[in-house]
């Protein structure tokens, strides 16, 4: 898989080469490229934003260097191949949610377009789509200051269902918002007694399926407590 990223704050994705998925880049099972927006301006001041059409506070990201980040892009991609997919983090965007992650990991190519300010012009959107696939994706129902954090979260959420990615796959079988959609069950480890609170008794009970009711109930539970709109 190839993840590209346009950005004007490149620094922002250093944690990218730690943990899983600098692994990850290492063994080749994914490729990262970290494009500097301002690469594709051409003022001394390196401007990548103007006042908004229309009045009204803030600035807007202007379309000609995203345009030519995006040819750059594009220009890039062999003939015979399909085009990559742009994700667009914006607020104003589908719900990014574990089905979306599932999907975007079965893709070779995809391109992160992290906006700033009050967004980009909404034209580059509308032009891309007539180039490739677009997907404008939101976080959830808050506003950040671009889509630097947003990207490095769905990039995270994709890229550790890579096969090859997490040591043990079996790891991604019972985890929250997979399967059957409900939340994950409590988990506990070593030792059985710490400061008073006990690990369940049924959990030292070596009894597998006393363990698997025990999980239902309490994934079921947590869910009618804290997202009953997942419920089935």
């Amino acid at each position: 898989m190839r993840l590209e990223i346009i950005t004007i704050f490149p620094d922002y994705f250093a944690p990218l080469t730690l943990s899983l998925i600098g692994k990850a880049h290492d063994d080749g099972l994914i490729d990262i490229a970290v494009r500097d927006l301002r690469d594709y301006t051409h003022d001394r001041h390196r401007t990548t934003d103007d006042t908004p059409y229309g009045g009204g506070a803030g600035m807007v990201m202007k379309p000609e260097p995203w345009g030519e980040a995006l040819d750059a892009v594009l220009d890039a991609v062999p003939p015979a191949q399909s085009p990559p997919t742009l994700i667009v983090p914006t607020p104003a965007g589908e719900p990014f949610r574990q089905a979306i992650a599932d999907e975007m990991a079965g893709l070779g190519h995809l391109v992160f377009a992290c906006g700033r300010y009050e967004g980009i012009d909404a034209r580059v959107a509308q032009w891309a789509a007539t180039r490739m696939p677009v997907r404008e994706l939101s976080l959830g129902d808050y506003v950040l200051n671009g889509g630097e954090v947003a990207a490095l979260a769905m990039i995270e959420a994709i890229v550790r269902l890579v096969p090859g990615v997490l040591g043990n796959p079996e790891s991604l079988v019972e985890e929250s918002h997979t399967a059957d959609g409900l939340l994950e069950y409590p988990v506990y480890t070593k030792p059985p007694t710490w400061r008073g609170l006990d690990v369940p008794e049924v959990l030292l009970s070596g009894h597998h399926g006393r363990v698997a009711q025990w999980r239902r109930a309490q994934s079921e539970a947590l869910t009618a407590a804290r997202r009953p709109d997942l419920m089935p």
